[in-house]
């Protein structure tokens, strides 16, 4: 990891740190540039999506104007969480360095209820109207 990304991705964090947010932040490059960076911002925003990684890759794709962000590289002090490494995954970036691994948390995510819904008739309309819509874009 580069030394200077590495500092600032450690100002970043004590900046949420002091502001009351976990403190995680996100560098996002491209062509060896920082294009963009950001930190944990929930408690400010009041969304769920106030992650460090999420803002960061908004940014950047913002001013490159595109969501494909296959030739960016991401740096992050910890380790991204699933709903975070989705969002990294739909952009395309493949390659992503992190400072340290998750911590062990106490939280209880299993008593979240999965469930299919819908009859075979509304799965198949469903299965058609995505199947017609990458047709047409491909």
């Amino acid at each position: 990891m580069n030394e200077q990304i590495l500092k600032q991705l450690i100002q970043l964090a004590k900046k949420a740190y002091k502001k009351g947010e976990i403190p995680v932040s996100a560098i996002l490059v491209y062509n060896n540039k920082i294009i963009a960076k950001s930190f944990n911002q929930k408690e400010k925003k009041k969304d769920i999506m106030g992650h460090a990684e999420i803002l960061t890759i908004k940014k950047a794709s913002k001013k490159l104007n595109r969501w494909n962000l296959a030739d960016c590289t991401l740096y992050v002090t910890l380790k991204p969480c699933n709903m975070c490494m989705e969002i990294i995954k739909q952009s395309r970036i493949q390659n992503v360095y992190y400072l340290l691994d998750k911590l062990d948390y106490k939280h209880d995510f299993e008593k979240t209820n999965l469930e299919k819904i819908g009859t075979e008739s509304d799965i198949e309309t469903y299965q058609q109207l995505l199947s017609t819509f990458f047709q047409n874009k491909r």
